[in-house]
């Protein structure tokens, strides 16, 4: 009654031999021994010993791209499998050899973040082992939102990360990922380099004396010349002329300041 109300759960199935009928009862997620029977363009067929055949699919052979069925499995091959689903309607019995609880392609998520481990470098990116049976591509241009010269200025061979799905193409056997947004962006080498630049040149304007600023407004002629002289290694008497101007003016005060005070003493005394 079990078997008939609930056949994606379970089905019994009943083998005869010398000793007489056996009955096992089939679940999904069964592990199963079996022998392949027939080989197709689509998949192969295998004896479990109850009764009927099972069906492997070719997409269900392996965790990776599989061009021919043949290319794994041969008749009268022994291989281990696990029961994928029961139709007890249709009379099937459809089996797998990717071990239940193992991700593969089809079940990733495009957005999805998952870990994964860095198996190759190359010119043009890295390639990530993410559990799923093939390498994803991690191209240099998806390591961060900067420029990245070389990828293994960002990873290196075996390092653990984080990446995000962003394309799967399941009929190539393609996954492509980014690290965009999950980790530390590296400081842009190049802006460093400008910053060290600017640091420099500021500190030399700011070293810099400019010997002719306190001369009096000379003509273009005059200050060219001036110049060529120096750099010639001719050595200008070069005074502070403000200065001068200052003392100056200050001694021409205390004159008029001494001319007036004998004035006004003069004309006390009269």
């Amino acid at each position: 009654m079990a078997a008939t109300s609930d056949a994606a759960a379970s089905e019994t199935a009943d083998d005869a031999d010398d000793d007489g009928p056996v009955v096992k009862l089939l679940s999904v997620g069964q592990a199963l021994q079996g022998t392949v029977k027939r080989i197709t363009e689509f998949g192969a067929f295998v004896d479990i010993g109850v009764g009927r055949d099972g069906l492997v699919h070719i997409s269900e052979l392996s965790t990776t791209r599989v061009a021919k069925v043949s290319d794994l499995l041969k008749e009268g091959q022994a291989v281990t499998l696990w029961i994928k689903k029961l139709d007890r309607d249709r009379n099937r019995i459809s089996l797998t050899m990717i071990e239940p609880g193992q991700r593969t392609i089809r079940d990733l998520q495009v957005g999805e973040v998952v870990p994964g481990t860095v198996t190759r470098i190359l010119p043009y990116g890295a390639f990530i082992d993410i559990g799923v049976g093939r390498d994803a591509l991690l191209h240099v241009r998806e390591m961060a939102e900067g420029f990245v010269a070389k990828p293994e200025d960002v990873v290196k061979s075996g390092d653990a990360v984080e990446v995000r799905i962003i394309e799967i193409a399941r009929r190539r056997n393609r996954i492509d990922v980014s690290m965009k947004g999950l980790r530390p962006e590296p400081e842009p080498v190049q802006s460093a380099m400008e910053e060290t630049q600017a640091a420099q040149t500021a500190q030399e304007e700011a070293e810099y004396e400019d010997r002719f600023a306190e001369m009096e407004a000379l003509t273009t002629m005059q200050v060219a010349f001036l110049k060529a002289q120096e750099r010639s290694g001719v050595v200008l008497p070069m005074g502070n002329n403000k200065k001068q101007k200052r003392n100056q003016s200050h001694k021409k005060r205390s004159s008029q300041d001494a001319i007036i005070e004998r004035t006004l003493s003069s004309q006390g005394k009269k």
